[in-house]
């Protein structure tokens, strides 16, 4: 690591140490290193119903899910579920932040359950949770498992009716009370901490407008258009950057 990226290691780990009420707000770059790839990054299929090829957005909109179920559902199993997924490094060290009182949320654009699978506690999950489905005419709840190891489109084991994800699909708006926490939890923080996101999703990446704290820190490996506005910007690998920054503030 050259001296420049080990200087700011040392003043993240410096801001985590100093910090109270710290709030992370990441996206999908956070599970690239749980080998995750970000959905919207997979090939478009061709539907021979509608003729035409479809962009991963449109695959997974609420347009799609009433009406070609199936599509639906063949692109959803292949590119949204990883049962196999394990927490990485940028989870365990928020976890351990959140166990020594220092971290009080997480909000997250992610759907994989791995902040909570590392053992974070409030995780407010603005695109909802690929973990919870149900019954679309009973309310049955059923577990990934059972989605994902269904035959096509999977149908409720007691009435038969058509299971959802409960993941908030394109075309379809987000549950007004995780918003209203996420809101609360960024806009009392004293430190926010975005990583693994562009910041290019809208609604949810205007949430960070609500951040009135002192430090505002960005780690994506990219550039975004918030990095003009922050106190520290990391370009780099964020499950690498936050294990790093979490054991330097122990020493």
């Amino acid at each position: 690591m050259d001296g420049k990226a080990d200087e700011k290691i040392m003043r993240l780990a410096q801001i985590l140490k100093a910090g109270e009420n710290i709030v992370f707000f990441g996206g999908a770059g956070v599970s690239t290193a749980s080998n995750i790839p970000d959905f919207r990054s997979a090939h478009g299929i061709f539907s021979k119903k509608l003729g035409t090829q479809l962009t991963p957005e449109q695959l997974v909109s609420h347009t799609m899910f009433v009406r070609y179920t199936e599509e639906f559902y063949d692109f959803y199993k292949k590119h949204l579920l990883y049962p196999e997924a394990k927490p990485n490094a940028c989870h365990t060290a928020l976890a351990e932040l959140e166990q020594m009182g220092k971290l009080k949320a997480i909000v997250t654009q992610n759907i994989d359950g791995l902040h909570q699978a590392a053992g974070s506690k409030r995780v407010y999950e603005l695109h909802g949770s690929v973990f919870r489905n149900y019954c679309t005419e009973c309310g049955k709840a059923f577990e990934m498992e059972y989605v994902y190891h269904s035959e096509g489109i999977p149908h409720c084991s007691e009435c038969g009716g058509l299971i959802k994800p409960d993941v908030v699909l394109y075309e379809e708006g987000l549950d007004q009370q995780v918003i209203s926490g996420a809101v609360n939890a960024i806009a009392n923080a004293d430190t926010l901490i975005i990583g693994g996101t562009s910041l290019v999703v809208y609604p949810a990446a205007g949430l960070i407008n609500y951040f009135r704290g002192d430090n505002l820190v960005l780690i994506n490996k990219t550039v975004t258009s918030a990095d003009k506005d922050a106190d520290l910007v990391i370009n780099d690998d964020i499950a690498s950057v936050m294990k790093q920054a979490v054991e330097r503030m122990k020493e």
